[in-house]
C-alpha cells in the first residue's frame, strides 16, 4: 500500500509540474497579462499623442491661422509694417532661459 501511495504521489506531482512550473504555466500567464496591461496603458498614451497630431495636421491643412501662428513662434517671423518688440526678464542679468521662452510681442504701425 505503501508503494502505491508513492507511486500515486509522483504520477500527481508529474501531471502539476507543466501546470505550475512549465511552458504554459501559471506563473507565465500572470506575466503575459502583466505585460499585456502594460503595453495597454502605452498604446493610451500614444492614441492620444497620434489625436493631438491629427488635430494639429487637419489645422494645419484647413486654416491659415495656425501656420501663421507657426511661422511667428518658431521661426520669428513678422508681417511688413509691423514693429516686434521683445521682453526680457526685468532683472537686468543674462537670462539662461531659451529663446522660446522669453515674451514675444507684436504691435501694428500705425
Amino acid at each position: 500500500m505503501r508503494w502505491l501511495t508513492l507511486t500515486l504521489i509522483v504520477l500527481i506531482t508529474a501531471l502539476q509540474w507543466p501546470l505550475w512550473l512549465g511552458k504554459g504555466s501559471w506563473l507565465r500567464v500572470w506575466q503575459l497579462d502583466k505585460q499585456v496591461e502594460e503595453q495597454r496603458a502605452a498604446n493610451l498614451v500614444l492614441v492620444g499623442r497620434n489625436t493631438a497630431l491629427d488635430a494639429e495636421v487637419r489645422d494645419l491643412k484647413q486654416g491659415s491661422a495656425a501656420i501663421e501662428e507657426r511661422a511667428r513662434n518658431e521661426l520669428g517671423m513678422i508681417r511688413s509694417n509691423e514693429v516686434f518688440f521683445q521682453l526680457l526678464d526685468s532683472s537686468g542679468a543674462h537670462s539662461d532661459a531659451p529663446m522660446s521662452k522669453k515674451v514675444p510681442t507684436t504691435l501694428q504701425a500705425q
